[in-house]
C-alpha cells in the first residue's frame, strides 16, 4: 500500500464489514495521518450500523468519519427497479461522495476493500455478469482519484485470516458479510424510505433471534443471515379486519467464500419466533417466508 500510494494522501471506503475494515486497519498502519477513513451512511444501512461501525473501528485504532448522504442516494434511486441499474447508481454515487471528501483532504487515491468474488461476479472478459458489485461494475468511467485495492486477490475466508493475523477483534474478523449497496439489494423492486425502514427492522429481528438460538446451542450460526422485502403484498387478517401487507423473506446460508452457499436449517421454533416478532412489531409486514434455495441457482442476496 505504501508503494502504491507513495507520499500522497488517500481516502478509504469503510462499511464496517470485514473486507473494508481489514483494508482500513492496513491503511492506518501503512499511511498514518495520510489516510482519511470514510463511512457513507446511504440511508440503506442496518439498524445502528454507523454508530456500531465507528465504535468497533475505534477499538481497532481506526478513526472513522461518518458522512450522511441518504438524500443523495434516495433521490438517485427514485423509481428505479432494475437490480443492475440500482447497483450502478449506488456505485457512482459512492464515488461522487468520496470525491467530495477527497477535495477536502487533498487525497489522490481511493482505497477499497474489493475482494476476488466482487470482480469475478461483476463479469468482464470471458466472464458473465452475475451481478455488478458497486465497487467494481458500479464504478464510473471517469474518477477524480486513483484506485488502490490491497485485498483484490483474496477470498472472504482469507481476509478473515488476515484480520486475525492483524490482531483485530472477532467483532471484525468473524462479522457476517453485509453488501456494499446495503438494504438496496434486500428490497426487491423500487426503493423507498418506508421500505428501507421495514426491511431494516426485519433484519434486526432476524439477526437477534438467530444469534440467540446459536448462543443457546440450538443451531450453528450461519455465514450470513438477514431479511429481505418482496414488492408484492398479500391478504391477511389483523384482529377481525382484512389486511393487505408486504411479504418478508428470511434468508440464512452456510458458506466459506460466498461463491457457493447452502441454506441453513433453522429450527422451527426459531422461525416461529422470527415470524411472530416480524408480523407483530412491523406494522406493514403481513407474511413471512423462509428461502431454502442454495447458491447456485440463487445468489445469497436477492438482488
Amino acid at each position: 500500500m505504501r508503494n502504491a500510494v507513495g507520499k500522497e494522501k488517500a481516502i478509504i471506503a469503510v462499511s464496517g464489514g470485514v473486507d473494508s475494515s481489514v483494508a482500513a486497519a492496513i491503511a492506518t498502519k501503512a499511511l498514518g495521518k495520510r489516510i482519511h477513513c470514510v463511512f457513507v451512511d446511504t440511508g440503506l444501512m442496518r439498524k445502528g450500523e454507523a454508530k456500531q461501525a465507528k465504535a468497533m473501528l475505534a477499538r481497532a485504532g481506526v478513526k472513522l468519519n461518518v458522512v450522511n448522504a441518504s438524500d443523495i442516494f434516495f433521490r438517485a434511486l427514485f423509481g428505479v427497479s432494475d437490480p443492475e441499474k440500482k447497483r450502478k447508481i449506488i456505485g457512482e454515487k459512492f464515488i461522487r461522495v468520496f470525491e467530495a471528501e477527497a477535495k477536502k483532504t487533498g487525497a489522490k487515491f481511493l482505497i477499497q476493500g474489493t475482494i476476488a468474488p466482487d470482480w469475478i461476479e461483476s463479469g468482464g472478459g470471458s466472464r458473465d455478469t452475475i451481478k455488478s458489485h458497486h465497487n467494481v461494475g458500479g464504478l464510473p468511467k471517469k474518477m477524480g482519484m486513483r484506485l488502490c485495492e490491497p485485498l483484490r486477490d483474496l477470498y472472504k475466508h482469507e481476509v478473515r485470516i488476515v484480520s486475525r493475523k492483524l490482531g483485530l477483534r472477532s467483532e471484525i474478523s468473524e462479522r457476517q458479510p453485509f453488501p456494499g449497496p446495503g438494504l438496496a439489494v434486500r428490497i426487491v423492486g423500487e426503493i423507498t424510505r418506508e421500505k428501507a425502514g421495514i426491511v431494516r427492522e426485519a433484519c434486526a429481528i432476524v439477526e437477534e433471534e438467530i444469534r440467540a438460538a446459536s448462543e443457546a446451542g440450538k443451531m450453528e450460526l450461519p455465514w450470513q443471515y438477514f431479511a429481505a422485502l418482496l414488492p408484492t403484498k398479500t391478504v391477511g387478517v389483523r384482529g377481525d379486519e382484512r389486511s393487505y401487507q408486504y411479504t418478508i423473506v428470511v434468508r440464512a446460508v452456510r458458506s466459506l467464500d460466498g461463491m457457493t452457499a447452502n441454506f441453513s436449517c433453522i429450527p422451527p421454533e426459531t422461525l416461529q419466533k422470527i415470524s411472530t416478532r416480524i408480523t407483530n412489531e412491523i406494522r406493514f409486514a403481513g407474511r413471512v417466508l423462509y428461502d431454502i434455495t442454495n447458491k447456485p441457482p440463487a445468489t445469497v442476496e436477492l438482488e
